[in-house]
C-alpha cells in the first residue's frame, strides 16, 4: 500500500513540477512581449496610439498568468499537506531549496474584509 501511494505521489509531483515550469516560462515570455512593444514602437517612430490595444491585452495576459502562478503555488501547498496525510511526510520531492513556512492566515482579501 505504501509503495502504491509513493508511486501516485511521484506521478503527481512530476506533473506539478511540469505545470509550475510551464507557467513560469509563459509568465516570462508574456513579460518579455509586454516589455518589448513600447520600446520598439518608440524606436520605429510610431504613435503611442497605435498598438495600445495590443499592449493592454499583453498586460492582461501577464496578469492572468500571475494569477495562474498563484493558483499552482497554492496547489503545491495543498499537495504538501496531502503528502503528509498519506504518510509520506518524510519523502522529499523537488529541488533542495527550502520552502517558505506555510502560514494559516493566508486567505483572499475579500474574505478577510468580511470577517473584520
Amino acid at each position: 500500500m505504501l509503495k502504491q501511494r509513493r508511486l501516485v505521489a511521484d506521478q503527481v509531483a512530476a506533473s506539478l513540477f511540469e505545470a509550475e515550469a510551464a507557467i513560469d516560462l509563459a509568465l516570462a515570455k508574456a513579460a518579455a512581449l509586454a516589455g518589448i512593444m513600447p520600446g520598439l514602437r518608440t524606436e520605429a517612430g510610431i504613435s503611442a496610439l497605435i498598438g495600445q490595444g495590443a499592449v493592454e491585452r499583453a498586460g492582461e495576459a501577464f496578469a492572468a498568468l500571475a494569477t495562474a502562478r498563484r493558483a499552482i503555488c497554492e496547489t503545491h501547498m495543498e499537495l504538501s499537506i496531502a503528502q503528509k496525510q498519506m504518510g509520506l511526510g518524510a519523502v522529499m520531492y523537488g529541488d533542495s531549496l527550502p520552502k517558505p513556512q506555510m502560514t494559516a492566515d493566508l486567505r483572499p482579501v475579500a474574505k478577510a474584509d468580511r470577517a473584520a
